[in-house]
């Protein structure tokens, strides 16, 4: 007899897809992204909505794992299909069961697959499986690194690491921003400026604080999320971070007139607008490389 959890892996392993047109990987990828949901705390009260965010997390996931497919991702789709699955039950803004994919705002998840979803060991298993029944090859190497999975490397559909490409890089700098925006909940770091757009675009940058021109790493600790203006600011050295993540403002560099609130140089000494939890907040190596770099 099947325990709960592994009759929700063999779900994972079963999906209900249409694969009219070749792989699907619409329903896999939001699985993904529901349970890093569940991992960061977003999915307690066992419910999660269609908006800015989701799309966000599931436009990243595509960009790594939809390779080769002409049709644009669009979250409605496995938010409202994945009902066949059990997984959970979509609803309309008012309550009611939804009726089609246009309506469909809030998902409810099954209270044992909620359970579930709780157990670190589970998430884990339910993230090997996903990209071992349905992804393959480069996709597959692309999500598990993302991720963090180490699959076998004897794995023969594993190919070997290529050289860094234009494509690569793209990709390198997809993985980057997923790991930053959310970190810092889609915040600019600087201003406290919050948006994320319901189709998951948003006006906010992943900055590298060791810039990747000069060696620095695509990882969260080496992230700030900042809006166009302070990310242009502060590349250009303008204002750095003290290791308790104070701002530096370069006070005679430069002139500047408008909202006080829109200004730089009332920044300078104050802590920043937005911090991240502990794991993910700047790593100090990085950020004294930024005051070198700028002359602070």
């Amino acid at each position: 007899m099947q325990t709960p959890s592994h009759s929700w892996l063999s779900k994972l392993t079963d999906l209900n897809q249409d694969r009219s047109r070749g792989t699907a990987p619409h329903k896999p990828l939001l699985h993904l992204v529901v349970i890093d949901l569940m991992e960061s705390g977003k999915l307690a009260s066992g419910e999660f909505r269609r908006d800015g965010e989701l799309a966000f997390r599931f436009h990243s996931y595509w960009s790594l794992g939809a390779i080769g497919r002409s049709s644009r991702p669009d979250v409605k789709l496995p938010f409202y299909h994945t009902r066949t699955d059990g997984f959970w039950t979509p609803y309309e803004e008012d309550g009611r069961e939804a009726a089609a994919r246009d309506l469909a705002r809030v998902a409810r998840l099954h209270p044992d697959y909620l359970l579930c979803l709780a157990d670190p060991g589970f998430r884990a298993a339910a993230r090997r499986t996903i990209l071992l029944t349905h992804f393959s090859g480069s996709i597959r190497a692309n999500l598990a690194d993302l991720l963090g999975i180490d699959l076998e490397t004897a794995d023969a559909e594993l190919p070997a690491p290529a050289p860094a490409s234009p494509k690569a890089n793209r990709k390198r700098e997809a993985r980057f921003a997923f790991e930053v925006l959310p970190a810092y909940d889609f915040t600019c770091a600087l201003t406290g400026y919050r948006m994320v757009a319901e189709d998951g675009t948003t006006i906010l940058d992943a900055a590298h604080i060791h810039s990747f021109k000069h060696g620095g790493p695509c990882i969260v600790r080496n992230g700030l999320a900042l809006s166009k203006t302070a990310h242009w600011l502060f590349d250009r050295g303008f204002w750095s971070l003290s290791d308790d993540l104070h701002v530096l403002v370069k006070q005679q560099h430069f002139h500047e007139t408008g909202d006080p609130g829109l200004r730089l140089k009332p920044k300078d000494g104050k802590p920043l607008e937005r911090l991240p939890q502990a794991t993910h907040r700047p790593d100090p190596e990085h950020l004294a490389w930024h005051r070198a770099r700028h002359g602070f």
